[in-house]
């Protein structure tokens, strides 16, 4: 089974789309959402998207792993983003001229700064030596996760830093219906990107752990594959978010052969997120975090995971009661 393509730019959609000057079905404060037409996306068609893995696009934080101070690390996505009067002038300039082509950006002066440890993300184009923010004015980054940091402390609760391991959540290999929280070494996840979904996460969509008991755990990118995708069809897809158990997703990621990603998300339809209970936290789950490696003082996520090694679960979001 081939290792799916990592995510480190922003995801177009599989449709063409269109911007509607109506109420925006994901932010409430925006007066204006962008929405698929029924025709397919010329770079979909031209990396044969037909062809291409269905997988679930889940909504938490983009992770990477990869290395720092020469061993396996993970990163938090921090995106370098202009500064207000910059910000103003690129906005300006969307409206008189309809798109943002022709914008020349100065990133020494027109970018909020970021800590020395940041870096661009991979496929960042370069010019003169300075990374090129992409059409939305960003330019997609990196940031190691420190063990003590206050701003990334739930991405440092799926790590182990004495055994260089991670927390993941993943389908399981005897049980094709059902999903494993397993540890597994950083070194395993290299060069991967990750999803870091949970309790303290955009709002906790998938019901994972509480207050008293948060649970955060990553997700590799393509990990949890679709059965049974409709054809890439807008009427298809439309019915099948609508109507089908496997549908109550936020959204599909196709990984092409050629190695492009492209996505479709419930609101390109004009569908609300989250909608009834999501379909991965009603997915049953076995913990196979091991046993025996942590001191009985500890509390923290990998303990207490720990405990319930072994234990299976009839769905993913009855682990928190059992911590």
């Amino acid at each position: 089974m081939r290792r799916l393509g990592s995510v480190q730019q922003k995801v177009p959609c599989v449709f063409v789309t269109e911007v509607k000057q109506e109420p925006s079905t994901k932010r409430d404060s925006q007066q204006f959402q962008v929405v698929a037409t029924a025709r397919v996306s010329p770079v979909a068609v031209d990396a044969q998207v037909h062809r291409a893995v269905a997988t679930e696009k889940l909504d938490g934080t983009c992770c990477y792993v990869s290395v720092y101070k020469g061993r396996p690390h993970l990163w938090a996505r921090l995106d370098r983003k202009a500064n207000k009067q910059a910000e103003k002038r690129f906005k300006k300039y969307q409206r008189s001229h309809h798109g943002c082509k022709g914008f020349l950006w100065s990133v020494e002066e027109d970018f909020k700064p970021v800590p020395e440890t940041w870096v661009p993300a991979l496929r960042v184009k370069h010019h003169e030596g300075h990374p090129v923010p992409d059409e939305h004015g960003h330019i997609p980054g990196w940031i190691p996760v420190e063990k003590d940091s206050k701003q990334y402390c739930w991405h440092a609760s799926v790590l182990d830093p004495d055994l260089r391991a991670a927390l993941v959540l993943r389908p399981c290999a005897e049980d094709e219906d059902a999903l494993e929280v397993a540890a597994l070494p950083l070194a395993n996840l290299l060069e991967q990107t990750l999803e870091l979904i949970g309790t303290n996460v955009n709002g906790n969509p998938y019901g994972l752990g509480s207050k008293k008991a948060p649970v955060h755990l990553l997700v590799s990118h393509g990990a949890l594959r679709i059965r049974d995708p409709p054809p890439v069809d807008f009427q298809q897809l439309c019915s099948w978010f609508r109507e089908s158990p496997e549908g109550r997703v936020e959204g599909i990621v196709w990984h092409c052969p050629d190695g492009t990603l492209v996505k479709l998300h419930r609101h390109h339809l004009g569908l609300r997120w989250p909608e009834g209970g999501p379909s991965l936290g009603e997915r049953a789950a076995v913990v196979a975090v091991g046993s025996g490696e942590h001191g009985v003082d500890r509390k923290d996520l990998f303990a207490l995971l720990s405990a319930l090694s072994g234990r299976r679960f009839s769905r993913l979001t009855d682990i928190a009661a059992a911590l």
